[in-house]
């Protein structure tokens, strides 16, 4: 005798989780679009916070996106002439080339932190604030502890 599982077939995880991540990054991008940012697409996301306060090189954002310095170079002149970067010297060393965020940059992270807080409210109306809370503290328990590390070669692009 057979005994039938009614658990859902293993591939069903990681499909869910990534339809509940491009749910997220939709809803987001479409509210940055309303307030004043249409063009970011997610991997600008990635990139802007992956540069940060303090501004990296082109070399050092493809090593933490896990992308060729070149792919890098790509988005940061994407980014430029959208008005999100900008490249500058280091003060520390004139021949170090650095890419910091504009004013726009900052607002686009600002509101988008904004943006995902107010998901994330919406998400535990729907599911229960409590169902909600462990659901994250679940998924601290098997992810590794940095959520922002981006340094996965292959995730983001081709190194």
């Amino acid at each position: 005798m057979s005994i039938v599982s009614t658990d859902p077939p293993g591939f069903e995880l990681p499909l869910r989780l990534l339809m509940g991540f491009r749910v997220i990054i939709e809803e987001l991008h479409a509210e940055l679009a309303r307030q004043g940012h249409p063009g970011l697409r997610p991997m600008h996301g990635f990139v802007m916070q992956a540069v940060g306060t303090r501004g990296t090189t082109a070399a050092e954002l493809g090593r933490r996106l896990g992308v060729s310095k070149q792919a890098a170079g790509k988005t940061i002149d994407t980014l430029m002439k959208a008005g999100y970067l900008e490249r500058g010297t280091d003060p520390a060393d004139a021949r170090r080339k650095v890419v910091q965020l504009t004013a726009r940059g900052s607002d686009a992270l600002v509101r988008s932190a904004r943006i995902f807080d107010e998901l994330r409210a919406r998400w535990a109306e729907t599911l229960g604030a409590d169902r909600l809370r462990a659901l994250e503290d679940d998924l601290r328990r098997v992810t590794p502890p940095d959520p922002f590390r981006l340094d996965v070669p292959g995730w983001l692009g081709t190194p």
